[in-house]
């Protein structure tokens, strides 16, 4: 293999253009994991514009790019996956049939460990690293939406006449319900901002709005738009004025959920579920293939969802002091976390808990 590693900004035109051209044909390749937004070079760019130690490596094979590996470097040689924390899906993206050394690859970026939590299938040189494995929920729309929707109407009748229900009662009770799948107003991102930080305050989260480079990450994406990536705003109007919204990416065939919440003046209404359906909806109008749910057990994707993806976390390491300390660091928190969030036993009174939090914040 030939590496090079550049950072974001001194990446080509004629790499850029591989790279997506990588994607495009993901799907026709048998690669469908490798179309997610998240492996976009756009992603990476603008994770580079707010964060430091975002590098590139271009694998080349007879000249030719084989392979891009994203990935954030500090100044110990401590990798992770670009925009770690926030970021749905990771990897290598590679052409078909390409394998590679993983330890020849952090050789090469000067890493001496990479840590990834989204680690997408297919990706065997690292998944030897992997310490477990996890589902994310698929919304297909492929077919169309009227297929899916009758496919939610026979897998969830209860959930899917409830939600299409308080559409209606939305639309008496408040006024006209109108839904723009690509909102371009900045005040409606700033509208859902808000709601999501007061969510994550009320629930006891941290709020990831208060972390300045994700807030700068999502305007800059908000702003992004090529012919195979753009980040998408929706919104779901009632009366005229916001009652939920959602922000994720978009490539030419997944749409990858990312931050939604909703005005908790019109809780009752489930204003969020349905504008999952309308996204839905949205997404199969523009042909795309598939949305994305992400990673996590929520009551809500397994009522949307058609089948799963399978998402991996772990560590590749080299025989490195730095690797050990940090794995030693960092495992115990992992497994801490993904043991919480397994057992409903615990899971729920530690949600209890958070939310208690979230209520003494508020000064409840």
């Amino acid at each position: 293999m030939n590496i090079s590693v550049y950072r974001p900004g001194e990446l080509t035109a004629a790499d850029r253009a591989a790279w997506s051209a990588l994607q495009d044909r993901a799907v026709e390749d048998g690669s469908p994991q490798l179309a997610n937004p998240f492996l976009a070079p756009e992603f990476a760019l603008a994770v580079g514009r707010c964060r430091a130690g975002a590098r590139i490596a271009v694998v080349r094979e007879d000249g030719e790019p084989a392979g891009f590996f994203p990935y954030q470097r500090s100044a110990l040689g401590v990798g992770r996956a670009i925009g770690l924390g926030v970021s749905d899906a990771q990897g290598l993206i590679h052409r078909p049939g390409f394998q590679w050394d993983a330890r020849e690859l952090l050789h090469a970026c000067g890493l001496s460990v990479w840590e990834f939590d989204h680690l997408v299938e297919g990706q065997k040189p690292f998944e030897a690293g992997a310490s477990g494995s996890y589902r994310s929920p698929v919304v297909d729309v492929e077919q169309g939406f009227e297929p899916y929707l009758a496919l939610l109407r026979k897998q969830s009748p209860k959930f899917t006449r409830t939600t299409l229900a308080k559409e209606r009662r939305l639309g008496r009770d408040i006024g006209e319900v109108r839904y723009v799948h690509d909102e371009r107003d900045p005040e409606a991102l700033r509208t859902l901002i808000s709601w999501k930080s007061a969510q994550y305050r009320r629930t006891g989260r941290s709020d990831r709005f208060a972390r300045p480079w994700i807030a700068r990450l999502v305007e800059q994406l908000f702003h992004t738009r090529t012919e195979s990536f753009a980040g998408l705003l929706s919104v779901l109007y009632a009366g005229g004025r916001p009652v939920a919204a959602h922000f994720g990416l978009r490539s030419r065939q997944v749409l990858s959920c990312w931050f939604p919440s909703y005005d908790p003046a019109f809780a009752k209404y489930s204003p969020g579920l349905v504008l999952h359906l309308r996204m839905a909806e949205g997404a199969a109008a523009a042909g795309l293939a598939y949305l994305d749910l992400g990673r996590g057990e929520k009551e809500y994707k397994n009522s949307l969802k058609t089948r799963e993806l399978c998402v991996s976390e772990g560590w590749v390491t080299r025989r490195h002091p730095v690797a050990l300390g940090h794995r030693a660091r960092r495992a115990p928190v992992r497994a801490l976390r993904n043991t919480v969030l397994s057992r409903p036993e615990l899971f729920e009174p530690a949600d209890r808990l958070l939310k208690r939090v979230g209520r003494l914040r508020q000064g409840d």
